[in-house]
This record gives structure tokens, sequence and C-alpha cells, in this order.
């Protein structure tokens, strides 16, 4: 979540209470109307809401403009909360090449979404891989930047970081709490997720539902990556389960989140108030699964849901635009 600036959302919510006071008079007829009535029951209902009965039509009033400013400025408050990230730094054209379901396409997309940077998004096709054929590079995400070509999901993380704050000589370095679990991302969390999406043949096959719906098929490309494709990733997966010596999918994936969570110290984010590379890195890795069966139950067996849903608030509507 964004650092909050309360006072001014305060002052800007008071900046309604102008408005709203036109409101008054109609607040003073519908109350009076009201007060016409039982006598008792009004001084009860005043009583309970804290209002003297004294002068009915007026305290109310008062009270009702009270609760907008307050609402006002809670609204306005959390709406700053979720604002995106405004940066300085604005190349113009950015170009990512992608697999829409890949886990480390998904941080790279994180951290552009969240640091509101517009971007094109182009769906590379896995069996052709057409679309990248420019590249010596033959794996994705690549990043294109004012022409410049970035590889490897961490490294383009670390260059744009440093794009975006030119007076920091290097990121967080060394054993620091963000590198750590930056590092714990690549070499632990991303090798949990392909025995659990493709954990049985029906849950192969909704990954490559999704896969080839989002991706760039034709329909022979599209029937034969679901099935052909499902079943041999069912079985790959299992190679990978050993050879990250996983023995229960499920468990592996609800301790990592667990993990994680631990990690927060309960602390919204691992940045604190406001997420870091670190929550930016779990985040885009955890996307592509969150609504599949996987990620649905890791949700729900796990404490991971309330950073998962602040994050999906802090990240907000992503700046991609497709491309083909």
């Amino acid at each position: 979540m964004r650092r909050v600036a309360g006072l001014p959302a305060v002052r800007r919510a008071v900046g309604s209470v102008a408005a709203a006071d036109q409101q008054h008079r109609l607040f003073q007829a519908a109350l009076f109307s009201a007060s016409s009535g039982n006598s008792s029951a009004r001084s009860q209902w005043f009583s309970c809401n804290g209002i003297s009965d004294e002068h009915p039509t007026r305290a109310a009033a008062h009270a009702v403009l009270g609760t907008m400013l307050f609402s006002t400025a809670a609204t306005v408050i959390v709406e700053e909360a979720h604002a995106k990230e405004h940066v300085k730094f604005r190349p113009n054209d950015v170009v990512l090449y992608q697999y829409e379901a890949c886990p480390f396409c998904n941080k790279v997309k994180a951290f552009l979404d969240y640091y509101d940077i517009p971007y094109k998004i182009v769906e590379v096709n896995p069996l052709m891989k057409k679309e990248i054929k420019w590249s010596e590079y033959k794996k994705v995400p690549i990043l294109m930047v004012d022409g410049e070509q970035m590889v490897d999901s961490s490294d383009i993380i670390d260059k744009l970081y440093k794009k975006i704050n030119p007076d920091v000589s290097t990121i967080p370095a060394g054993e620091s709490e963000e590198n750590k679990w930056r590092r714990w991302v690549d070499n632990h969390l991303v090798h949990v997720l392909s025995p659990n999406i493709y954990r049985s043949v029906s849950e192969a096959i909704e990954s490559f539902d999704y896969i080839t719906t989002q991706g760039n098929f034709n329909f022979m490309e599209r029937f034969s990556a679901k099935y052909v494709g499902a079943g041999a990733m069912y079985f790959i997966s299992k190679k990978l389960k050993k050879r990250h010596n996983i023995t229960d999918e499920r468990a592996a994936l609800y301790e990592a989140a667990e993990t994680w969570v631990d990690a927060l110290q309960g602390r919204d984010f691992l940045g604190g108030t406001k997420p870091n590379l670190a929550d930016l890195a779990v985040f885009g890795v955890l996307k592509p699964i969150r609504y599949l069966r996987a990620g649905k139950d890791m949700v729900e067996h796990t404490r991971i849901g309330d950073w998962y849903a602040r994050m999906e608030g802090s990240v907000g509507v992503s700046t991609g635009v497709r491309d083909n």
C-alpha cells in the first residue's frame, strides 16, 4: 500500500463539505418531517446516535455532514493508497515479448504495471517463436526499451530500477532482505509451480486451456497444444517434482506461501507500507496460477490471500497493450 498523506486527503474532503452543505436544508426538511411523529421514539433515536434532541434537525444535519466528511476523506485515502507509483522515467517505446503464462514474464509485467510504465505486449508462439526470430536470445521475456534489448527477468528489473532511480548507483545489494527473497523466488518458488499446475491430467488441461486462449495460436496449434502439450507437461512435471525433491506438490506450494507470509512479519508488504522488488517478484510469479485450481487452493488453505489482494490493489490495472 502506498504512503498516504492523510491531512491533504482530509483537506480535499473538507472542500466537498461546501457542496454537501447546500443539501443542509434537504436534511432539515426530512428530519423535521420525521420528528413530527412519535417524539419518544425520536428522542431515543437521537440519544442512541449521540445527538442532542434540543435542536434535533440542526444536530442531525451536522452529524450527517460529519459522516459525509469522514466518508469522503476515507474514500480519498483509499484511492490514494491504491494509486499507481508514478515515476519520471518515461521511455518512448517499450515492447515486451512474452508467454502469457510465463512466471518470469509476469514478474516483468508486475514491475512495469506498478511503476505505471506503458508497454506493448507481443505474444510469442512457443512452437514457432517467429516473433523473436530477429533476436539471438531465444527465450522470454525479452524487453525492448527505446531500441535497447534487455533479457532475463531479474536483470531486466535491475536495469529498469536503475533508470527509475538514477541517483541510486545500485539496487539494494548483498544479503539485504529484499535480495534474499528475490533469489528465493527465482531459486525456489518458481520450481514449485509447474508440479502444481500440471499435478493431474485435468489440471494440466485446465492450465493449457488458459495458456492457449491467451497465447498466440491458430486453431490447429491451439488444439494440439491444449491436449498434446497438457499430456506432455503432466509427465514432465513428475520429473520436475523429482528433480526439486518435492514429494507433495500442494504441501510444497502451501509451505512456500506460508514462508512468504511469515517473512512479512505483520507488515502489509515486505517493503513495509508499499511493495518492494521482492513483493513484485512474488506477486508476478503467482499471478498466472492465481485463478487456476492450484492458486485457488493456495489462497483457501494458506494466509497469503490478504497480501495478494493488497498487491492487486497496489499494482492496479495493467498498462500493457497487446500488439498482436
